[in-house]
């Protein structure tokens, strides 16, 4: 078995590609999702789909058949060619994998640096699939060190502190733009929580707001969960709302543009809008007077950003590494323990045989089996000692698989899984 992972982000593709490669719901993803584990070589997968990724973990049987698999899986599904997606594709397996997935979870892959919504998106990639039966015991144990990498990512740096994400940014960025913004309007389209998101960094930066939504009591819902007034209006005004406003945030799950040009009117103040969806939200429009900002425009506050966390990222890499190690540290660890049981194992069961041949053959009395018993014990105890604190010394090495399976073979002991450890992330399907 070798962890694998596929993993499309804004480093290897623009947003074009992104928006195809995109899953806009968990109906869709699940759907993927069991293509993938349906075949033999797919043992076990997660999804995450974001804004600014889709990454593909799973175990797989051979490395090279299974991206090969998974990267045609995933062109029938965005209609883009094969060989452009393998080349775009940062394909990483086993340590490397593990290496990538921690560095997903502690926010260092993130197009904003330290933003704090990527290692909940990957908790619930981990909990769709967990929920269906699609992953299990090796992402489990994976995925424990993941959030567990995160928390101390965010523990021993400030990276996960202050405005770190897509919605803080472009937040961050109509300020800058329009300077003075009491009482500026700003329109946020769509009720999730990006927008959820949007409206607290817009409101703490002094915009008045407006909320619109194709599901008005949703809107309504959430802006009763501001302490401000949130000036909440039917999705029917959305055209003029648009021509009246000089800012607008837009974050829907629609899979297609929900703002085209013939929506758009010409206005005598210049207006800003920010599509931080993807898909995108806003189609290709020209204005005068209207500039667009897609998720890929942002990236000179991320690039700002990027060198103010520069030392602190160093820190968190340091992290990562270290809990990469230990991971699999740990995975060797828990190869070594079956197989010291069953040396035990073995030793209690020639024990037991020979101490009740010993009594029936009248070499010993029957009111002495338990202490013959325990000497027994004691002997098998204090000779295995040495051979269990090697194996367990020698987990640590390359060589560990070899040398486990020659003391399987020499002392014939048979082979166990070790019990499925349960994600404390994962019970909230557990009850």
């Amino acid at each position: 078995m070798s962890y694998l992972s596929i993993s499309f982000t804004h480093k290897n593709t623009d947003i074009e590609m992104r928006e195809k490669l995109a899953f806009s719901d968990d109906s869709a993803k699940e759907t993927f999702i069991k293509t993938l584990y349906d075949n033999e070589l797919v043992t076990e997968v997660v999804l995450l789909s974001t804004c600014n990724r889709v990454e593909i973990m799973a175990t797989v049987n051979h490395i090279l058949k299974a991206q090969t698999f998974i990267i045609e899986c995933l062109a029938k599904y965005s209609s883009l060619e094969f060989d452009i997606l393998y080349e775009r594709a940062d394909i990483y397996d086993n340590s490397g994998a593990i290496h990538h997935l921690f560095t997903v979870a502690s926010a260092l892959d993130s197009l904003v640096i330290g933003e704090t919504q990527i290692v909940g998106q990957l908790k619930d990639a981990y909990r769709l699939s967990l929920a269906k039966g699609y992953c299990g015991q090796k992402i489990t144990r994976a995925m424990n060190y993941a959030f567990k990498c995160a928390a101390n990512v965010r523990n021993a740096t400030s990276l996960g502190t202050g405005s770190v994400s897509v919605a803080s940014t472009a937040v961050a960025k109509a300020k800058d733009i329009i300077g003075d913004t009491e009482g500026v309007k700003a329109l946020v389209i769509g009720a999730g929580e990006m927008s959820e998101l949007t409206i607290k960094h817009l409101l703490s930066s002094g915009f008045d707001v407006i909320l619109i939504s194709r599901n008005i009591k949703k809107a309504q819902l959430l802006a009763d969960t501001f302490d401000k007034d949130i000036d909440v209006q039917p999705y029917e005004k959305i055209d003029d709302l648009l021509s009246q406003v000089p800012v607008m945030i837009t974050a829907t799950a629609a899979p297609y543009p929900i703002i085209t040009q013939k929506m758009v009117q010409s206005s005598t103040f210049n207006r800003y809008w920010f599509d931080i969806a993807v898909p995108r939200d806003i189609d290709d429009i020209e204005m005068s007077g209207l500039e667009v900002f897609a998720v890929d425009d942002l990236q000179d506050i991320v690039n700002e950003n990027m060198s103010l966390r520069a030392e602190q990222a160093k820190q968190a890499y340091s992290i990562v590494n270290k809990s990469s190690m230990e991971f699999f540290d740990w995975l060797k660890s828990l190869e070594v323990e079956p197989v010291v049981k069953h040396l035990y194992l073995k030793g209690d069961d020639v024990i037991d045989r020979k101490v009740q041949r010993a009594i029936k053959k009248g070499f010993i009395k029957e009111e002495d089996h338990d202490n013959i018993k325990k000497l027994c014990e004691t002997v098998l105890t204090e000779f295995l000692h040495q051979p269990t604190t090697q194996l367990k010394s020698i987990s640590k090495h390359v060589e560990c698989d070899v040398v486990l399976g020659t003391v399987q073979s020499i002392f014939g002991l048979e082979g166990e899984s070790n019990t499925m450890h349960n994600c404390e992330h994962a019970i909230k399907f557990n009850n």
